[in-house]
């Protein structure tokens, strides 16, 4: 499989780049954006994950001080542009833990975290800060947002007075987080660090910079190995104790005073980052099987291996079938577990940062910690999600 397909799979998401840019540009930034603005960043989000996975997995088919000095800076632009989308959707998942753990009724749904104007109440911190108001205040929403949106559920009583003031608590320090998430954005789309990314990406979108022995070079074992890293770091993880949805091991470590991330959960962002990888290479795979499939039906001819072009794909990936899209059902099911963990671990870890907040109440630090081994149970959950898909993969596999 030539290095010409990965080039060509290179240009396609340098091209995704920077249209989103452009896109992004025009939709503009502050209180006056569209929903267009947040759906542009994440597409430039998608683009440069893509890249940067691209140069790692396939580092051997590039020029290696380019390739080098490029994943550090895709890296720098797609967590930049996380962390607003991260606040938002992190306060969210915390009130409605909030309001489900205190038995009240569902706060409005809406579109996914990040839509909307991001200073407005449609945006990242409208619906949130209307939920927390709505907490603070110790009860549901009013009729009329139970008009906008709202879930109806029988009202089984309001929110105590230790969660209410969780919630106020939490909307204050994760609002603040995300308005200066929103400023860091800006800063860094607009700064020279930023313009000569977005120079470089542009010079990839019409040539890519290979090795000389390029050509000489399989793209197939290149991903085989992505996917053998992914199933090493798997194989190290407790499976079987994640094999059962609520154990405890949760709870370890849950009291510790230590502020870092729970030592747990690194090896499962691993897989997770890992698991990523392994999608991009499939990506990768299957654009060739595609092309080489096309030229086939058009002219007779083989891949650039000189293989029939459904060959990489089952020698590869047993599992999957020759025609198979690049996002399997299987990979799809263990890729949401593993952001739900990630989702409810960085959640968990927001409750114990604001129960430690000087000179609170009893109450709310006790609604807090109820909070805190919540989502540390999600945590549990989404393990034993993940090994239930997992296996089943193995299975099919064999």
């Amino acid at each position: 499989m030539s290095a010409e397909v990965l080039a060509g799979y290179l240009r396609a998401q340098a091209t995704e780049f920077l249209r989103a840019l452009r896109l992004h540009r025009e939709a503009g930034t502050g209180a006056a954006a569209s929903q267009g603005s947040a759906e542009a960043a994440l597409a430039l989000r998608r683009a440069a994950r893509r890249i940067s996975g691209s140069l790692h997995t396939f580092q051997a088919v590039l020029d290696p001080g380019w390739s080098e000095a490029m994943r550090p800076e895709l890296a720098w632009v797609s967590g930049t542009l996380a962390l607003e989308h991260a606040c938002s959707a992190r306060l969210e998942r915390l009130l409605q833990a909030l309001h489900r753990l205190s038995g009240t009724a569902a706060l409005p749904t809406r579109g996914p975290a990040g839509a909307g104007l991001p200073g407005g109440s449609g945006g990242p911190g409208g619906a949130a800060r209307s939920a927390a108001a709505v907490a603070a205040g110790g009860g549901s929403a009013s009729p009329a947002t139970a008009g906008t949106g709202t879930t109806t559920a029988p009202e089984r009583g309001s929110l105590t007075v230790g969660a209410a003031k969780a919630g106020a608590l939490l909307d204050r320090q994760l609002t603040l987080a995300r308005t200066r998430a929103h400023s860091t954005a800006l800063q860094a789309l607009g700064s020279s660090r930023f313009h000569a990314v977005a120079d470089k990406v542009a010079v990839l979108a019409s040539e890519v910079p290979l090795t000389p022995a390029a050509s000489a070079i399989d793209l197939r074992p290149l991903a085989e190995a992505a996917r053998e890293r992914l199933v090493d770091a798997v194989a190290a993880l407790p499976l079987l104790t994640a094999g059962s949805p609520y154990n405890a091991e949760a709870l370890v470590h849950g009291l510790s005073p230590d502020p870092a991330p729970h030592p747990q959960d690194a090896p499962w962002h691993q897989v997770r980052l890992l698991l990523r990888l392994h999608r991009y290479a499939r990506e990768v795979l299957h654009r060739a099987a595609e092309t080489s499939g096309a030229a086939g039906g058009a002219g007779g001819a083989g891949t650039a291996a000189g293989a029939e072009p459904t060959a990489p794909l089952t020698a590869v990936f047993p599992a999957v079938p020759p025609a198979a899209p690049p996002h399997d059902l299987r990979l799809l099911v263990t890729g949401e577990a593993l952001d739900r963990h990630r989702d409810a671990s960085e959640a968990s870890a927001a409750a114990a940062h604001a129960a430690r907040t000087p000179r609170i109440a009893p109450a709310t630090a006790y609604a807090l910690g109820v909070l805190h081994a919540d989502q540390r149970h999600e945590v549990e959950a989404a393990r034993y999600a993940f090994q239930l898909g997992w296996q089943k993969d193995v299975l099919g596999s064999s």
